[in-house]
């Protein structure tokens, strides 16, 4: 808020000395920080009538209003435009919707006055009265009015200098043909443009934008970079510095040179933020990222890694085996044995929690991989969850039926359950998830139905969300399927 407010003390200051153009820029700063200030937009509005910039002035005055429809100022502010554009009867009508509001406000009673003034004024313009009587005899014949010609409303372009009027004249035709996408012709317009005015950024911005449609991304970064230079230069609005920026960015991005693109998208955003810009950074950071982590893979260097954590593993050694096992899942984290024998050490220094995380991403590698899940049911044993465990060793038995140590966590896992089946139960109704399912209406029915109609399982397990479901009720012990 205290930037506001010192942007608009600016803004007020610049304007009481007639330095309109600063009036404006500090304004508009202000604004940018709260588009729902109406006080910021009738003070520009008032610094572009200044400026005789009528049509800006008129847009600020109605953005006023709209903000902020009861606040008297507003249709001052609109009704001294429309007066200036020689709207006489709209002025009118503003100033008195706005006495509706105020009827004692003193400066949308002065504006009422001044347009009826003026009106009369027209009226006496159009209608001369003539002296002397029709019947009198020195009465001279009357003389035809001359048609009253159409007032040209002033233009932000009728207080150009000469050479500004001529490199606009050029832009517009190179804005014309970029439409027709013909991009040879804008280019000659727009470089003609530079010749009368080489001080405006818009026309190197828009030289750089024929580039990149083109495919010409280095001469587009040539451009842009020009672009920059004269804007800074000539103090060229932030939003077309950022504009360069951001296109100077996306340049970089088509020709691969992904971290000179984040520095000009920072440099963007830095200028002006938008979500545009914002997201175009996030992309081109994901991209480094991925770059960065594929330049480190380097599956030799992962095995030198991995045999040196299975020394230290033989050792005992398990806090220095995990370091050698990470650094090796960093040079390849697409092997999943480095995963199982990671969990290995995790289950070694009681730490189940990363185990189990170790071997859940072993298993999302490769589903067939039995090392995966005889780890995880060994995990699941250390954490007093045999009925879990169960199921991992299910898994295994279904890659390898004979698997020594699959059968022999199946048959422990299967004792523990059914020692004490009433304590399973009993744990498991404390589970949220498990309280959820039994909740669900749609589940309790599938329950039911199971229960009287044992063929209904295999047509349930079909549908993977209720198979989830059932299997998370068989893991705890709820139910059990034969």
């Amino acid at each position: 808020m205290a930037d506001i407010n010192n942007l608009k003390e600016r803004g007020n200051a610049a304007l009481t000395a007639g330095k309109f153009d600063e009036a404006i820029q500090a304004y508009t700063e202000a604004i940018n920080l709260d588009e729902t200030n109406h006080v910021l937009y009738s003070n520009r509005s008032a610094a572009y009538l200044k400026a005789g910039k009528l049509q800006e002035s008129l847009n600020d005055a109605e953005k006023t209003i709209e903000i902020n429809s009861k606040w008297p100022k507003g249709y001052s502010r609109k009704g001294a435009v429309l007066f200036a554009l020689e709207k006489y009867d709209e002025a009118y009508t503003c100033y008195n919707k706005g006495l509706e509001f105020d009827p004692s406000n003193i400066p949308l009673k002065q504006g009422q006055e001044q347009v009826k003034h003026a009106l009369i004024q027209q009226l006496i313009g159009q209608a001369p009265m003539d002296v002397d009587s029709p019947e009198s005899p020195k009465a001279k014949p009357r003389e035809p009015s001359p048609p009253p010609q159409a007032k040209k409303v002033p233009t932000e372009d009728d207080n150009l200098p000469e050479h500004k009027k001529l490199a606009k004249k050029e832009k517009d035709a190179g804005n014309a043909a970029y439409k027709k996408k013909d991009f040879n012709t804008a280019l000659d317009h727009y470089k003609k443009a530079i010749e009368h005015d080489p001080t405006d950024i818009t026309f190197y911005s828009n030289i750089a934008a024929v580039y990149f449609e083109q495919k010409d991304f280095r001469k587009c970064i040539t451009e842009c970079e020009k672009a920059i230079e004269i804007g800074r230069e000539n103090r060229a609005d932030y939003k077309l510095i950022a504009k360069a920026f951001t296109r100077l960015g996306n340049s970089c991005k088509k020709l691969g040179e992904f971290k000179q693109a984040k520095i000009n998208f920072e440099k963007s955003l830095s200028e002006h933020r938008t979500p545009e810009v914002k997201t175009l950074l996030s992309q081109v950071e994901a991209i480094i990222r991925e770059e960065e982590r594929r330049a480190f893979i380097d599956p030799e260097k992962a095995e030198e890694e991995k045999e040196k954590g299975n020394e230290y593993f033989k050792k005992g050694d398990f806090s220095s085996a995990v370091k050698h096992y990470t650094e090796a899942i960093n040079r390849n984290p697409d092997d999943p044995k480095l995963y199982s024998n990671r969990a290995a050490c995790y289950t070694k220094l009681a730490a189940f929690d990363l185990g189990l995380k170790d071997c859940e991403m072993c298993i999302k590698l490769d589903e067939k991989f039995i090392k995966g899940w005889i780890r995880k049911g060994k995990i699941l044993q250390g954490m007093q969850n045999p009925s879990q465990a169960l199921t991992a060793y299910q898994k295994a038995l279904e890659i390898d039926p004979t698997n020594s140590e699959a059968i022999d966590g199946y048959r422990t896992c299967t004792m523990a359950v059914h020692s004490n089946p009433e304590e399973v139960r009993k744990k498991a109704m404390n589970d949220p998830e498990v309280q959820s399912i039994l909740k669900d209406p749609a589940m309790r029915m599938i329950l039911e139905q199971m229960q009287s109609d044992p063929k209904a399982v295999q047509e349930h397990l079909r549908n993977p969300e209720v198979a989830n479901k059932i299997q998370k009720l068989m893991e705890t012990g709820i139910i059990q399927i034969h």
